[in-house]
């Protein structure tokens, strides 16, 4: 009972930014039973009796701070960061850890950072330059598909490079979950963090963490943003007058070689009705046709509206999410006249429940059941020509034709059809392409607490089912249409028509709408998947003075199947144990027996052992006297990983195929009547899984009151046992048939990385804060069964996986004389000019071929990445800006003036003449050739870029009483964008070509959200 005189407290406790704090506990100092904890809006009110002197209040990572108790009854805390937050829990593999008793290599980041980055669509986009060893590569900007290609610490295979991905604990790809659903992402890059995923762990692995609810009142969270997507940097052509301006100069070159070229020379006036025409007829005689304008919108539009709930009592806590994502074409939509809207464009609907159970105090049920719904539209027949659909952005020349006539026609190119496609026509025409997928994910985790039986002694059980189907239906149209070509030099018409049945007139194929069926990609295969996954997990954690032990043993099993073939298995065994002494010193023991179907009965499991230490140096006595340092911790880490992320099955067996008949006579008829069996592909029974051998060292460090912290790692990864195709073994040709895929590879890669974060609280409560990293990875093949007589420079041995090859260019010819005096090319020799590039003969041997492509700067990916994020935040205004840029990189993208023999020209800078001998690029060609254009089209593939900025206010209820008239806890509104601006050599703004030198526009972002908390 209290006294008769006891006080009620009332209070809000905030952070730094003015952000409510959930869950801090404030309690009478000296009566640890008197206390409450904050409400969901920061909020408590607290009993306090007669004689108190003060409240505690407190909250995990957060000062604790004494408040007197006086004479006030309201009062408002502000708790302020821990100097090093070493008891933040950092999700590892099958469990979590304090920061402080990590040694493995190990990045993490939370949802609400990835919330900040400008409005992408997807969690690989926003992943880039948050977290150091993290490689992105985006490649293209079409909806529903702008997933970047990732690498964790480099590339150290050149089969499968894609990092293990687990959502949950269950694998399952990035994509599946949105980013407004994110706790945290953690990337696990050394062995000690990887080693307890075995035969899937020796590319990194990423952990995605979804969210879940805590005890308390509702919170009800509303996101929505709205998304200007414009184009960005594309490869610039000339128009129709520069560029047979051009053409005049090319072959006014080389008239020596082909005199009648000059039948295709064109006089001023001609060249002046181009750009100048008079009237309509002469518009269409001669086009001069902006495909950038005619293919690109000024902008398109996306849209992402998140709804989520959560909160809980004390038998359930949950957390519910609704997402759904609009994503709008930046092509322009081309009116076809058949009722239907053609075009590009992707709809998703993600759901997500989470829930806790407390079925009893030691018992506790979890279940997370997720779906997504993603229609992805574009155009039939995309997975053999996709390059059709934007190929007159890069390719088609101005003059070619107009994109669609006056009389319905569409344009063509009579002279060369293939090399300049009319894209308009081409997306169209082809009718619209929905590519539907559906995934439903379930899993069950049933944890009990033994300590009962043994103090500290826990079990765990997960039950997992998932389920991917994907279906295509939509419009379906055949192409076909009526073209039109108009000849500049004549004037007149040629049509290409599809006649119908009267065989007057052209008569368009109907279109026809196609029923949702499975879809096939090009290969043939369905991509309906399903996934059963179960685990048993054994945890044990117990501290006896300053020892501290913990324990974990798991067994899991996963099965998985694509469409109607053999279930693929594979079944783990792991077990890690971790001791650490006072918070001192710590060890960390892992072991992982794996199992893959893959492979053959003799090596289907292989067990991966991995050990680390670590050191807290500062907190030895002899380093008590660095009064500016906070914390220090060495730690260093060796083990072995392995990979069987193999695109092929069944490569220990050799396959038969059934079909065909021995020649018996003279004529092929004579053959005889039993048909045969044959070995269709040679197996190698002794084919197994490749292996890294992992070695890192780190420093952890902070000082000066946390306005400097970060880490330093260095690491050394060896992989072996690398599987080669056969076709790429050192076997002669007279062996007759292709050799069976077998382990012969070996890559080292050595890196580095480096993290810095500072923060800065002024006096006036304003708070300066920056990111910083920086990593370095680069490769070195040791192994790949070269020929052993084969020349260093043409072996893959001693190159980066990648390698960029090509002939090296020296300058020019810029006389005849150093023309005649070249070494013979072996194509084309004779047709040599001044203004050709001076070519290496590389090995020496008086001919300039293919013996002379040599090793030449980096591969793609970059070496380096560098990220710098900088931001203030003050009361409820912030901003922020990060920089992003990679280098060491190489791209090619042939930009050559005239191949094909059409009138395509690119803006490439100068170009070669006598009096400008020191140009950009060669004199084009028109009917004649240059044999080789060296390193012209190989462009420095560093950039930096304004990856992210943001400004934003929050509005808080407790300040803005609008708020309370409508049931409002906060309102954040924000500015932000992403890839706002790039300095970089390449033409265009592509990081790699990945397959094809065109591909849908990359884009800017700029996005205006808000964030409604109730």
């Amino acid at each position: 009972m209290f006294a008769q005189n006891e006080t009620y407290v009332h209070g809000t406790v905030v952070d730094e930014q003015h952000e409510p704090i959930v869950g801090a506990a404030v309690v009478v100092k000296g009566e640890p039973t008197i206390g409450v904890v904050t409400d969901v809006n920061g909020k408590f009110s607290l009993r306090v009796p007669e004689g108190a002197k003060a409240l505690m209040v407190s909250f995990i990572g957060m000062k604790a701070q004494e408040i007197p108790v006086d004479t006030k009854k309201s009062i408002t805390v502000v708790l302020k960061p821990q100097s090093v937050q070493l008891n933040e829990t950092v999700v590892v593999g099958y469990g979590q850890q304090k920061k402080k008793s990590v040694v493995g290599a190990i990045a993490q980041t939370k949802g609400e950072v990835l919330e900040k980055s400008g409005g992408v669509p997807t969690v690989g986009q926003a992943l880039t330059g948050n977290l150091p060893g993290v490689i992105t590569v985006s490649t293209q900007g079409t909806p529903g598909a702008e997933d970047p290609k990732i690498y964790i610490r480099g590339q150290s295979t050149w089969n499968n490079s894609d990092p293990l991905i687990l959502v949950d604990g269950i694998e399952r790809p990035m994509n599946s979950v949105d980013v407004s659903s994110i706790a945290s992402i953690s990337v696990l890059k050394d062995a000690s963090a990887t080693a307890v995923y075995g035969v899937r762990g020796a590319n990194g692995v990423i952990l995605i963490t979804t969210k879940h609810g805590k005890e308390g009142k509702a919170q009800i969270r509303v996101t929505t943003n709205t998304t200007m997507k414009l184009p960005s940097k594309l490869a610039s052509k000339y128009d129709s007058y520069d560029a047979l301006n051009l053409r005049n100069q090319a072959i006014e070159r080389e008239l020596a070689l082909y005199p009648s070229a000059w039948n295709e020379y064109l006089p001023q006036e001609i060249l002046n009705k181009y750009r100048n025409p008079a009237n309509e007829t002469e518009r269409e005689r001669y086009p001069n046709v902006d495909w950038h304008d005619v293919m690109i919108k000024k902008f398109a539009m996306d849209h992402n509206v998140n709804v989520n709930a959560s909160g809980g009592t004390s038998f359930v806590k949950y957390f519910t999410s609704v997402d759904y994502l609009y994503e709008g074409d930046i092509l322009k939509k081309i009116p076809n006249g058949k009722s239907y809207s053609p075009g590009y464009g992707y709809n998703r609907l993600n759901v997500r429940s989470n829930l806790d159970f407390n079925l009893t105090k030691t018992t506790v049920l979890t279940v997370n059941l997720s779906g997504s719904y993603g229609v992805k539209q574009d155009a039939y027949g995309q997975d053999d020509w996709e390059y059709r659909i934007w190929s007159s952005i890069y390719s088609t020349p101005p003059d070619a034709y107009l994109p669609k006539y006056p009389d319905g026609s569409w344009g063509y190119y009579f002279k060369h059809e293939v090399d300049a496609i009319n894209s308009a026509a081409t997306i169209a025409n082809n009718g619209i392409r929905k590519i539907t997928t559906t995934r439903i994910n379930t899993d069950y985790t049933l944890k009990q607490d033994l300590s009962m039986i043994l103090k500290g002694l826990n079990a765990k059980g997960t039950f997992s089912y998932d389920n991917t189907f994907k279906t295509v239906g939509g419009i379906y149209d055949n192409g076909n249409i009526q073209q039109k070509w108009i000849d500049p030099a004549t004037g007149e018409a040629t049509y290409t028509q599809y006649l119908g049945t009267n065989q007057f007139d052209f008569i368009p194929t109907r279109w026809s709408p196609r029923a949702d069926e499975t879809y096939k990609n090009k290969w043939g295969g369905s991509e309906n998947y399903r996934k059963l996954y179960y685990e048993l997990q054994l945890n044990y954690g117990r501290k006896f003075g300053q020892h501290d032990v913990t324990a974990m043993g798991v067994f899991s099993r996963d099965q998985y199947a694509t469409g109607s073939e053999f279930q693929h298995f594979r079944e783990d065994w792991v077990s890690r144990v971790t001791y650490n002494y006072a918070s001192k010193y710590f060890l960390e023991v892992n072991g992982a027996y794996n199992g893959s179907e893959k492979f053959g009965p003799n090596n289907r499991f292989a067990f991966f052992p991995s050990g680390a230490v670590g050191w807290m140096i500062s907190q030895e006595g002899f380093m008590k006297s660095l009064k500016f340092l906070d914390m220090l911790k060495l730690r260093a880490s060796y083990g072995l990983v392995g990979d069987d992320n193999v695109s092929e099955r069944w490569l220990y067996m050799t396959q038969w195929s059934y079909g065909g008949n021995t020649h018996l006579g003279s004529t092929s008829s004579d053959t005889s009547p039993y048909t045969w069996w044959s070995e269709s592909k040679i197996g190698n029974p002794d084919i197994h899984w490749e292996k890294v051998a992992k070695a890192n060292f780190g420093v952890d460090y902070s000082f000066l009151n946390n306005l400097f912290a970060g880490s330093v790692d260095v690491f050394n990864d060896y992989r072996t046992d690398i599987l080669l195709a056969g076709d790429r073994r050192a076997v002669p040709s007279y062996f007759g048939g292709t050799p069976a895929m077998a382990n012969l590879g070996k890559v080292r890669v050595k890196g580095y990385e480096l993290e810095l974060r500072v923060n800065k609280t002024l006096p006036n409560g304003v708070h300066l804060w920056g990111n910083f990293n920086m990593s370095h990875s680069k490769d070195r093949v040791i192994e790949a069964d070269d020929p052993l007589l084969k020349d260093n420079y043409l072996k893959t041995e001693g190159k980066q996986i990648g390698q960029t090859r090509s002939m090296i260019s020296d300058g020019y010819y810029n006389t005849w004389d150093q023309v005649y005096s070249s070494t013979q090319l072996n194509t084309y020799d004779a047709e040599k000019l001044p203004g050709n590039l001076y070519i290496v003969d590389f090995n020496g041997d008086g001919v300039i071929d293919s013996y002379d492509n040599v090793p030449y700067g980096y591969p793609e990916r970059p070496q380096n990445t560098y990220s710098a994020k900088v931001g203030v935040d003050w009361k409820g205004f912030s901003a922020f800006v990060q920089f992003y840029g990679v280098n060491n990189a190489n791209r090619y993208l042939s930009l050559a003036d005239f191949s094909g023999h059409i009138d395509r020209a690119y803006n490439n800078g100068t170009v070669w003449t006598k009096d400008n001998p020191n140009a950009n690029i060669p004199m084009p060609r028109w009917d004649s050739h240059m044999a080789y254009t060296g390193t012209t089209y190989l462009y420095d593939g560093s950039y930096v870029r304004l990856k992210n900025a943001e400004i934003a206010y929050t509005f808080r209820s407790n300040i803005s009483s609008w708020l309370d008239r409508i049931g409002a806890n906060s309102l954040r509104v924000y500015l932000n964008g992403d890839n706002l601006l790039l300095w970089t050599k390449m033409p265009d703004d592509r990081e790699v070509n990945m397959g094809a030198s065109t591909a849908y526009p990359t884009v800017r972002r700029i996005n205006l959200g808000l964030n409604l908390t109730f």
